[in-house]
């Protein structure tokens, strides 16, 4: 039996294939369009899903059952020894207090630890990757959940967004805002920070709030970044819940401001999408964890 495994959930951008490549489990993430219950990576395509999110179609979230969460574990505990549940953050959903306490309870104590991750998206790809390596480098999987949850707060993200209605939908914006700001082509910076999706900017068009998140992510790796940036430890991220094309720019405009940096890119989860809306688009970053040093 193999020591640890990984599991998180499809709010990561992991598809299944990758996945499969990596040797970890995705679980999928329902979410609901017009009534209708979906799962991310099973019911729908990538493309007809951006179809159904450009035309308006209503679109809601949901938490995993506990009983979904469990048979992923139940599958995973017979192949290792100890399992990290990594789901999205606790800030944005409350799947991370469901799995503590199913973690809580018999056969799951001491062999299912939950992490929280504070990040979504890219930002959990990436902390899903880092985990990977903690493993492979030996370190045991409390030591690895404490290395995680302590280095959570390395990151930033920012997510331009081309449409205010999924926003005025999650009650992130009044109607009033939203109908002002359609004719005003007023298109919102949002930050993600640990945990929490906030207002960083608001821009007069979409070219201007590109302009902005690649200004924002330059200043930040130049300042509260500066010490992983300069040691080459900085993974530098993108998002989208805009099609390929719109995407593909979107990287050539990121590798064009930071030539010295590899660029990952995700597509954001369509449970993230269905509040962000179609054609957003993100920039971040994410840290190194820093490895204590071994006795």
């Amino acid at each position: 039996m193999k020591a640890i495994g990984i599991i998180t959930d499809s709010h990561s951008s992991i598809p299944q294939e990758e996945a499969s490549r990596l040797g970890i489990r995705v679980l999928p993430m329902p979410f609901y369009i017009d009534g209708k219950c979906c799962y991310e990576g099973v019911s729908l395509t990538r493309l007809e899903f951006l179809e159904l999110l450009r035309s308006g179609a209503e679109l809601t979230t949901s938490q995993p059952s506990p009983a979904e969460v469990m048979q992923l574990w139940n599958q995973a505990l017979e192949e290792y020894e100890k399992i990290l549940y990594i789901p999205i953050s606790s800030g944005l959903s409350g799947s991370y207090a469901t799995a503590l306490m199913l973690a809580q309870e018999e056969p799951y104590e001491g062999r299912v630890l939950v992490v929280d991750s504070g990040r979504v998206s890219a930002l959990l790809h990436r902390m899903i990757l880092d985990a990977l390596e903690l493993i492979e480098e030996g370190y045991p999987a409390a030591e690895i959940r404490r290395i995680l949850e302590k280095d959570r707060d390395k990151m930033v993200i920012y997510i331009g967004v081309q449409t205010l209605e999924n926003l005025r939908r999650g009650g992130r914006i009044t109607p009033a805002t939203a109908a002002l700001g359609t004719i005003l082509n007023i298109k919102p910076v949002l930050q993600f920070d640990v945990g929490t999706l906030d207002m960083f900017k608001k821009c007069r068009g979409f070219t201007r709030t590109k302009k902005t998140m690649l200004e924002a992510m330059r200043h930040d790796l130049e300042t509260r970044f500066q010490e992983w940036y300069e040691r080459g430890e900085i993974y530098l991220l993108a998002a989208s819940s805009a099609p390929p094309q719109e995407t593909e720019e979107w990287i050539q405009e990121i590798r064009e401001a930071f030539p010295e940096l590899e660029v990952m890119c995700d597509d954001l989860s369509m449970g993230v999408s269905c509040h962000i809306g179609y054609g957003g688009l993100g920039i971040g970053c994410s840290c190194r964890p820093k490895r204590p040093r071994k006795q």
